[in-house]
């Protein structure tokens, strides 16, 4: 079945930049594998916007409705799994996984972070704040990286990184915004796509 391909979702939480990056991307970049669910935690979220004017199927899934951590993570697998799932793209999703739940998807989790790992990354560093770091660290390159998700932050194995210079008086914001452009917007379509293909090879 050479057009068989497999089945994505994608977990937001907020303006959904990178979905809408990912979204672009199908059919051109992302040729193995196709965005089925968009996930998230947030239910003002922007990024389910963007879904539905792609036409692509939505699910909310709050921590403040399941009660809990474990019961949240069990709602999530379930929509996963009735959705035949094979791939999770974190793109802007503020929620840690826990090792219970990473677990059960291997090397089937990836996540995009604005920074060259292991530099500025781990518990505490996202969106904002990364770019802060850095700045204030004095850094001259910073950018993006994707990796598999497990149950460290920022702790799986790297896919791709793409390197982006710092210039004289760039902000947080400035900054923020060029990563994405230069870095974020490219490896995380082409990283889902290499994903995917392996993914079929098994």
């Amino acid at each position: 079945m050479l057009d068989r391909k497999i089945n994505i979702a994608v977990l937001v939480s907020g303006g959904g930049t990178n979905l809408q990056a990912l979204i672009d991307a199908q059919g051109s970049v992302i040729k193995s594998g196709e965005i089925k669910l968009v996930i998230s935690n947030n239910e003002n979220a922007y990024a389910l916007e963007r879904a539905k004017k792609a036409n692509i199927k939505t699910e909310v899934v709050t921590r403040k409705i399941e009660g809990s951590q474990e019961k949240f993570e069990e709602k999530l697998l379930k929509v996963l799994k009735d959705n035949n799932i094979e791939l999770i793209v974190l793109a802007g999703f503020m929620s840690i996984l826990s090792e219970n739940f990473t677990s059960k998807y291997n090397k089937r989790i990836i996540n995009v972070h604005p920074s060259l790992i292991p530099s500025f990354c781990g518990k505490g560093f996202y969106g904002l704040k990364v770019h802060e770091a850095a700045l204030a660290y004095g850094v001259k390159v910073t950018g993006a990286t994707v990796h598999f998700v497990n149950e460290i932050p920022d702790g799986g194995e790297i896919i791709m990184q793409k390197a982006v210079y710092i210039e004289e008086g760039d902000t947080p914001e400035v900054l923020q915004k060029r990563v994405m452009e230069n870095a974020e917007w490219i490896i995380l379509p082409q990283s889902t796509q290499k994903v995917c293909e392996n993914l079929l090879k098994e």
